[in-house]
């Protein structure tokens, strides 16, 4: 590809992360999917982008998939294109309109990814300990401020379905322990409350009250680490894992686990599918619909272990 053209990719990041306050983890995505389409575009010998149409994206998916990149990857690249495409043809327009003529024109007129769709991808379900690994995995005994901080954070992630996120993102000020609600900020910066659940309210009093010891004059975050400043994701995930291990618990633990297990547990306990959408924060019901096929097999093992008819003969 020209030059221009490979320069158009910078644009659009810069577009992307000024106007749209994109995240670094997306911006990096986009930046590794879109250098596999520069990669295509100069294999098939293609120099600008208003040479591609329909047909080559379709080809850039198949490639991507008979590569071995599974069909939620190659979702996630299509969009990355797609966003792209909708840029160019933006600035298209505006170079269109402008009084002066653009010396270095776009001339991209549609987007040829628009009805260009991925392999299905196959769904897996989440992970999830169950009631009794999670009761086993936060009961720590007492101990120093780490340890109750800890604590707190394991028991918050588990009682309010939060990820990790909005956790680390947490000031003291969105907690309302009168009224046992958590305010957090989710993704699309929208803002949800959740209720707090009694041994997390607990556990966070007992912070509260430990972590004047490290938090720095003026630091809002609720959990902050040796430093004195806001504790980070990195930070939260190791931790996670440490006590995972100190308590026993075989499987890999990290902090959306949590999230999964809370989820199930709601709706293995009778909770309305409506009501867990909204205490996750999805916007769409259909990924909190994942969570009742882990309740199904939840009700299938019981059943396979409990009906005189479907228990198998030894």
């Amino acid at each position: 590809m020209t030059p221009a053209a490979i320069a158009r990719v910078a644009q659009f990041r810069r577009y992307m992360t000024i106007e749209r306050n994109l995240s670094a983890h997306t911006d990096s995505n986009y930046a590794r999917d879109l250098a596999a389409l520069v990669k295509f575009c100069d294999a098939h010998k293609l120099d600008e982008w208003s040479a591609l149409d329909s047909q080559h994206i379709r080809q850039f998916a198949a490639q991507s998939h008979a590569k071995g990149l599974a069909g939620r990857s190659i979702q996630r690249r299509l969009s990355a294109v797609r966003s792209f495409f909708e840029f160019l043809v933006l600035e298209t327009r505006i170079q269109q309109n402008a009084r002066e003529p653009a010396l270095d024109p776009i001339n991209v007129k549609s987007n040829p990814a628009i009805d260009v769709r991925a392999p299905k991808a196959q769904r897996r379900l989440p992970e999830t300990l169950d009631a009794d690994q999670m009761a086993s995995l936060l009961e720590i005994p007492a101990g120093d401020v780490f340890v109750t901080r800890d604590r707190a954070i394991m028991e918050l992630l588990y009682s309010s379905g939060l990820r990790l996120a909005e956790l680390v993102g947490l000031d003291v000020s969105g907690l309302d322990l009168a009224d046992r609600m958590v305010r957090v900020v989710g993704k699309g910066d929208k803002t949800r409350i959740v209720p707090v659940g009694t041994e997390a309210l607990a556990a966070l009093r007992q912070w509260l009250k430990d972590r004047v010891l490290l938090a720095k004059t003026g630091e809002t975050a609720l959990f902050v680490g040796r430093s004195g400043e806001r504790l980070g994701r990195r930070a939260v995930q190791t931790r996670v894992a440490y006590w995972a291990r100190r308590q026993g618990v075989s499987m890999r633990v990290y902090p959306h686990l949590f999230r999964h297990s809370f989820a199930s547990h709601l709706l293995e306990s009778g909770g309305d599918l409506r009501g867990v959408q909204e205490l996750l924060g999805h916007s769409d019901i259909a990924t909190t619909q994942i969570y009742t096929h882990l309740d199904f097999q939840h009700l299938a093992r019981i059943y396979d272990k409990t009906h005189p008819r479907a228990r198998r003969k030894a």
